[in-house]
């Protein structure tokens, strides 16, 4: 019955758009009361995000089911990667909706909201993991705000293609941006078995001394067996 109302109410939103459609034209088409919509959506604005609740969820879900060995950055842009799993579940949908979405401004608002509540799981989860630091909630927020934006700008380019794009890879290409300025620094390998490690060359010269010389100084150095 949930699928039958959304099916329904997008039917006659394309038709006859989004502020004419009332709950009793809804239920009408679907062939329900009023108390069954109400019974899955609390407003016409939910019908429009079914499958938020449920998203919102799972992260929640996947945030507390980490340890202490996952890096924070990388589990929280693991998380965002739900939201877009979700949203290419049903790739017709999505692009409806984000079409829809941009006619109805209550209904941009209403997804504003959306969004924050996944920011502040994200920020939540963050804050747990940066208890103690320095400046451990601010980082948090920035950090949580940081995955949203760059989750958001790859998503809302996959709709504008209408589907048509490259998903995955766009969204993993805008997270890196996020890894790699607030992740931890990868922490050197080990060298393999029969692998000579790197040489590393320290040179102390005398302030002042030309450059020929300090460059003859390392050559020397190098050169030695």
């Amino acid at each position: 019955m949930r699928d039958a109302l959304v099916a329904a109410a997008f039917q006659l939103f394309l038709e006859r758009g989004y502020e004419q459609t009332t709950v009793d034209d809804i239920v009408a088409l679907a062939g329900v009361g009023r108390r069954s919509f109400f019974r899955y959506f609390p407003s016409k604005e939910d019908v429009v995000f079914p499958d938020h609740e449920r998203c919102l969820a799972d992260m929640t879900a996947f945030l507390a089911a980490g340890d202490e060995d996952d890096e924070p950055v990388r589990r929280v842009c693991d998380a965002a990667r739900l939201v877009l799993r979700m949203y290419a579940e049903n790739p017709t949908f999505s692009v409806q909706r984000y079409r829809l979405t941009k006619k109805v401004p209550g209904l941009r608002a209403y997804e504003l909201s959306v969004v924050w509540r996944y920011e502040r799981a994200l920020a939540e989860y963050l804050r747990g993991r940066f208890a103690g630091r320095r400046d451990g909630t601010l980082q948090a927020d920035v950090i949580a705000a940081a995955v949203v934006a760059a989750h958001n700008n790859a998503l809302r380019s996959w709709l504008r293609s209408d589907g048509q794009d490259d998903a995955d890879s766009a969204v993993d290409h805008a997270l890196g941006y996020v890894q790699s300025a607030f992740g931890a620094s990868p922490t050197p390998s080990a060298p393999l078995a029969g692998e000579q490690p790197e040489d590393v060359v320290v040179v102390v010269s005398r302030r002042g001394a030309p450059l020929w010389r300090v460059v003859q100084e390392i050559e020397s150095t190098l050169g030695r067996d």
